[in-house]
């Protein structure tokens, strides 16, 4: 058990982190595999994708809580971003070191290459004592908070059903779950009827089946998955340097991709899922909310890691955002 710190003492959204992690993010001009590289600098970032989500909402002035797991051999750096943040602590504390990613960015090509590791092994007896305190501290938070984030991949011994378990507490006590990972945690959570989905183009098409290379086939697969029972109510399918797609049960729309100066692309997606919830925060509609969750993600490029400009930046940059609207959806 962890002292809680003070912050978000009414959290709006609490993210859950099951596998964090630490970024160590490392700049090469030309990237030569095989040989001797002299980088450029180096920065360490705490990292995972539900902090970063939290770390965006908090740039952008929401209040917000993290729980999940952090290794207490290298927490300081957790706790630092969480006071320097203003973001409650909720995370259980477990023996040993959180999990430590490398990025590759080659300023030369623009291209950054991750190295992800898969994060602590976990016996069956430590996933569900720890997936036990996880729903406990929700079970506390629920009535505060508004949303509850669910990002990123399970760490090693995991069940594969453990965000549908959460996804089923957390919206049985009447809050809302955006739920972003892949593989048999999205199948098994999709299942229980999360509210938002964000997976991106090559997820999804993992998840079907089948290779989605065209925006009609992403529409249709969307279209397919806002039919099914339970089904979420919005469907944001990123598309990298192409944009976004954001679809309801009325509207399909795609959000071209902002034109800013490159710095990193990590955690692009996860700024987009913090905007996806802000919009929903403030009750936006599905074309402001494109435009708000797709300038979180292009403001975020401009920086390393998990960090956003000020918000008026953030909201200039929205009224940038060109929507489109696709083929609209009237027969589900």
């Amino acid at each position: 058990m962890n002292p809680l710190n003070p912050f978000a003492a009414s959290p709006q959204v609490v993210t859950v982190a099951l596998n964090p992690a630490l970024d160590q993010t490392i700049e090469i001009a030309g990237i030569k595999l095989g040989e001797v590289n002299r980088a450029l600098r180096m920065q360490v970032d705490v990292g995972g994708k539900a902090v970063n989500v939290a770390s965006c909402l908090s740039d952008f002035g929401v209040s917000t809580a993290v729980t999940g797991q952090i290794g207490r051999d290298n927490a300081a750096l957790f706790e630092d971003l969480f006071q320097r943040k203003k973001i409650a602590n909720h995370c259980c504390y477990l023996d040993g070191l959180t999990r430590i990613n490398s990025k590759l960015v080659d300023t030369a090509s623009g291209q950054t290459t991750d190295l992800n590791m898969p994060g602590p092994a976990f016996s069956p007896d430590a996933a569900q004592d720890l997936l036990k305190q996880v729903l406990h501290r929700l079970d506390q938070l629920v009535g505060q908070v508004k949303w509850v984030v669910l990002s990123g991949s399970l760490p090693p011994g995991m069940p594969a059903d453990a965000y549908a378990t959460i996804t089923r507490q957390v919206q049985a006590a009447g809050g809302s779950v955006l739920l972003d990972t892949s593989g048999a945690p999205l199948r098994a959570a999709l299942a229980v009827g999360p509210k938002i989905i964000k997976p991106n183009r090559h997820e999804l098409a993992e998840l079907v089946g089948q290779p989605l290379d065209t925006l009609e086939s992403l529409i249709a697969t969307g279209r397919e998955l806002l039919a099914a029972s339970p089904a979420p109510e919005l469907i944001a399918i990123s598309l990298g340097g192409d944009g976004a797609l954001f679809l309801d049960r009325d509207q399909a729309l795609h959000a071209l991709p902002a034109q800013v100066e490159v710095s990193s692309t990590v955690g692009a997606g996860d700024a987009m899922v913090a905007g996806l919830v802000a919009a929903q925060l403030e009750g936006l509609n599905l074309t402001e909310t494109a435009r708000l969750a797709t300038a979180f993600a292009a403001a975020k490029l401009t920086r390393l890691g998990p960090h956003l400009p000020r918000p008026a930046e953030v909201r200039a940059l929205a009224q940038q955002i060109s929507v489109l609207s696709q083929t609209p959806i009237t027969d589900l």
